[in-house]
């Protein structure tokens, strides 16, 4: 019997779903074929359908991925002092905002999570995860005197992730800026948590 290498078959599902997202922010779910999917990621259908029985499980499985990014990071910002650690978070919640093309996925997610309940409610899962990940970061770099916290710390780390958000929404301005956007941010982030403070 043929035994299946759990690494291999991991970089394999890795590969295909990053190929699906960039034709999602591209063309959008509903234009992007699997065809499509198959023709850029070098792939046979049957090859496909062997990782996902459907384009919409590939589709999930993106935020899938995004959960277990997130979760990676934060185990990176754990190592580091706490408010190290939400700056760390915070730029990695922001890099998508860099490249048009994956902001626009954030954009067709939400269109789609509109229509797709389970898809709704993965990504309200990885919402809160997040959220609660965060504010845990942000109580302890409140309780080492790095930050100020004006409000609690689940709501502070609402904000934080709204403001994050509020960055997606620009990109369809053509005079858009992500970087000098992203710096204003940070700005706002650490005169909101007082980081800046003398």
């Amino acid at each position: 019997m043929r035994t299946v290498d759990p690494a291999k078959h991991a970089q394999k599902k890795r590969h295909i779903t990053d190929t699906a997202a960039g034709l999602f922010a591209e063309k959008g779910f509903d234009r992007t074929t699997v065809a499509d999917i198959c023709r850029r990621a070098g792939i046979s259908t049957g090859s496909l359908f062997h990782y996902f029985p459907t384009k919409r499980a590939i589709f999930q499985e993106v935020f899938e991925q995004d959960g277990q990014d997130n979760a990676e990071v934060f185990a990176k910002a754990r190592a580091l002092s706490p408010w190290d650690g939400v700056q760390l978070v915070i730029d990695h919640l922001a890099a998508p905002a860099l490249d048009r093309a994956v902001a626009g996925l954030v954009l067709e997610v939400v269109a789609q999570a509109s229509r797709d309940p389970e898809l709704s409610a993965l990504i309200s899962r990885n919402e809160l995860a997040l959220r609660d990940e965060l504010a845990a970061l942000l109580h302890q770099a409140h309780d080492a005197g790095q930050i100020t916290l004006p409000v609690s710390a689940r709501t502070a780390a609402s904000w934080v992730q709204g403001l994050v958000d509020a960055l997606f929404t620009r990109i369809v301005d053509p005079d858009f800026d992500a970087t000098e956007q992203v710096t204003t941010l940070r700005l706002i982030l650490s005169r909101f948590l007082g980081a800046d403070a003398p």
